[in-house]
C-alpha cells in the first residue's frame, strides 16, 4: 500500500485486502517473560549478564540478526520471528507463523532452551507470571527505547498503574487469519465475549512484592487502570464490529508518539485523524506511521494484518501452548466458532462486560456471574468453552488434541494457575521458594 496515498479509504481497503483462503490459515504465538535473580529481583540492561547481554548470544550463539537503536540493541530477528523487549526488559517472543501447531511448539521450545541456557550461566531464573512477583516496580530499569520515554510520561496520566503494567507484567497472546470482514467480526465477538473466561482460566497473578493482592490475575486487572482510551473493549471491539468502526477508532484514539527519523515525537494526545489532516511539528503521516499507530493501542483483542488475542497472564510453557492450541480450535473450525460465539452471547446476559471481566480477574475460575436469577460459575463456563475448542480442534489438527490437556487438568483440579501458586506461597513463602515455582 506504500504507493497508495494514505486515507481513511485507503485504510479501509486494506484492511478488506487482509482476508486469505481458508487452505492458508495460519498461527503465531507471542510469550513474555521475566528474567530475574534467584530470589526475585530484577535483572538491568546493561549490567554484565544483562538483558543487552542475553540479546547480544541470541545474535552471536544461534545467528539472530541485531537492531539497534542508539548504541542500544533492542530487539532480535530471525526467519519471520522476532525477539523484542518490553519497558522493564520483559523478554518476547512473536514467533513466526505456522500452519501446524507442531512447528509452533518447536519455536517456543527451541526459545526455552536457548533462553534458559544463558539464564542458567549468567546466574538468574526465566519466571512466567504475569506480574513480577517479588520486585518492586520502581526497582525495575526502563528499557532504552525512545518510545517508552514518552509512554512512560504519558500512560500515567490517563491511569495510575501504566507503570506497574509497563515494566512489571507478561502475558501470553496469539494470532490468527481471517477471510474476509464477516469471518473477523465472528472471531471477534468470540474472542471478546469470552475473555473473562480465558483471564480466569489463565489467571497467574495474585502476588506483588511477594504478598498476595487479592487478585487471581492482578494484571488483567492493571490493565483496566493503563489507559481507558487504549485498552479493554473498545468501540468497534463488539457485537457490532466492522473494519469501519474499527478503523474509526484507531483514527480517534489518542496518539502518544510520531517516528522521524532517529527522533521519537510526543504527539500530546492528538489523533491520527488530525496527523493525517493537519500534521504534526510539519510531519504528514505515511502507511508506516500508521502501522506504528496500530501497535500502540492496547485492547484485550487487536486487529491489524491479523486478529492478536491477548488475554492471558504468563503462564507456563505447556499452558501457554494451550492456549494458543485452544483459539486454534476455536477459530479455525465452522463449528466451534459459531458455538462460541454463542457461549459469549450467552456471557452477556451476566451484567455488563467490565463487571464479568473484574469478577475475572479478581476470583478466577472460582468466581460467578450473576444475573439476577441462578448466577453461573465460570469454571463451569470454561469447561465448556474449552470443550468446543476441543472438539473444533480435534477435528482441523486432531494430531495436536493433546496440546489441550494442561487447561483440561487445570480444569479439572477446579483452579486457575495463580491458586497453584498461592498454596505454594503458603507452604513456604520465601522469594527463593516463589521464584522456584515459578521457573521456566
Amino acid at each position: 500500500m506504500s504507493n497508495v496515498a494514505l486515507s481513511r479509504t485507503a485504510i479501509l481497503d486494506q484492511f478488506h485486502s487482509y482476508g486469505c483462503t481458508r487452505d492458508r490459515f495460519l498461527i503465531g504465538g507471542e510469550y513474555e517473560r521475566a528474567i530475574v535473580r534467584p530470589h526475585g529481583t530484577p535483572v538491568h540492561y546493561a549490567e554484565p549478564f544483562g538483558i543487552r547481554w542475553f540479546l547480544t548470544q541470541f545474535a552471536k550463539r544461534w545467528g539472530w540478526t541485531p537492531k539497534l537503536e542508539g548504541d542500544n540493541i533492542i530487539a532480535l530477528y530471525k526467519d519471520g520471528a522476532s525477539i523484542t523487549l518490553e519497558p522493564g526488559g520483559q523478554f518476547e517472543l512473536s514467533g513466526a507463523p505456522h500452519k501446524d501447531l507442531q512447528s509452533l511448539v518447536e519455536e517456543f521450545s527451541l526459545n526455552r532452551k536457548c533462553v534458559n541456557q544463558l539464564a542458567k550461566e549468567a546466574g538468574f531464573r526465566v519466571i512466567t507470571s504475569g506480574l513480577t512477583p517479588i520486585a518492586s516496580i520502581e526497582s525495575i530499569d526502563w528499557m532504552p527505547k525512545g518510545r517508552y520515554v514518552i509512554m512512560r510520561e504519558y500512560l500515567p496520566e490517563q491511569g495510575d498503574l501504566a507503570h506497574y503494567m509497563m515494566k512489571g507484567t507478561t502475558s501470553v497472546q496469539c494470532n490468527y487469519d481471517f477471510v474476509d470482514e464477516a469471518d473477523c467480526a465472528h472471531k471477534v465477538a468470540l474472542c471478546a465475549g469470552v475473555a473473562p473466561l480465558t483471564t480466569a482460566l489463565f489467571a497467574n497473578s495474585p502476588l506483588y512484592l511477594n504478598r498476595p493482592t487479592n487478585y487471581q490475575s492482578f494484571r488483567g486487572h492493571i490493565w483496566t487502570r493503563t489507559d481507558p482510551d487504549r485498552t479493554g473493549f473498545p468501540p468497534g471491539l463488539r457485537e457490532d464490529f466492522s473494519f469501519e468502526r474499527w478503523v474509526d477508532y484507531l483514527l480517534n484514539v489518542p496518539m502518544m508518539f510520531i517516528h522521524k527519523g532517529d527522533q521519537w515525537i510526543h504527539a500530546k494526545g492528538r489523533s491520527f485523524y488530525e496527523f493525517m489532516t493537519t500534521g504534526i511539528e510539519g510531519h504528514f503521516p505515511t502507511w508506516d506511521d500508521w502501522e506504528l499507530h496500530m501497535t500502540s493501542t492496547f485492547p484485550e483483542v487487536r486487529i491489524k494484518r491479523t486478529i492478536e488475542v491477548r488475554g492471558a497472564d504468563c503462564i507456563s510453557h505447556e499452558m501457554a501452548i494451550g492456549f494458543c492450541a485452544l483459539f486454534t480450535g476455536l477459530l479455525y473450525d465452522d463449528t466451534a466458532l459459531s458455538k462460541g460465539v454463542e457461549l459469549a452471547q450467552e456471557l452477556g446476559h451476566y451484567g455488563t462486560r467490565d463487571e464479568r471481566f473484574d469478577i475475572a480477574c479478581k476470583n478466577g475460575l472460582s468466581g460467578m456471574f450473576k444475573n439476577g436469577v441462578p448466577s453461573s460459575s465460570i469454571l463451569s463456563l470454561t469447561r465448556r468453552l474449552v470443550n468446543i475448542g476441543a472438539e473444533g480442534l480435534a477435528r482441523y489438527q486432531p494430531h495436536n488434541r493433546h496440546l489441550l490437556i494442561p487447561l483440561e487438568e487445570q480444569l479439572e483440579r477446579g483452579c486457575s494457575p495463580a491458586m497453584d501458586l498461592l498454596n505454594a506461597w503458603q507452604s513456604n513463602p520465601t522469594p527463593e521458594h516463589v521464584i522456584d515455582f515459578l521457573s521456566y
